[in-house]
């Protein structure tokens, strides 16, 4: 599974576009930071999406993480 979103290529014609294109580089760095998290604790990022499609919401997905993280030793 690869972790990378791909940005729109439609050329940008206002600046509406442009905030959109910065949103989607803002949400793929963010999403990269979040599987770079999970591969540090154990949790795949495959994994990670069941979790989320059983119901856990980003936020409760980012404590679980967080709470591996303090119990895997560096």
């Amino acid at each position: 599974m690869t972790t990378e979103l791909r940005a729109s290529s439609a050329p940008c014609h206002d600046r509406t576009e442009s905030g959109t294109l910065a949103q989607k580089e803002l949400l793929q760095r963010a999403i990269a930071k979040v599987v770079a998290l999970g591969a540090q604790v154990g949790v795949s990022a495959d994994q990670m999406i069941l979790l989320l499609q059983a119901g856990l919401t980003v936020g409760e997905l980012l404590d679980y993480l967080a709470t591996r993280k303090a119990g895997v030793r560096s």
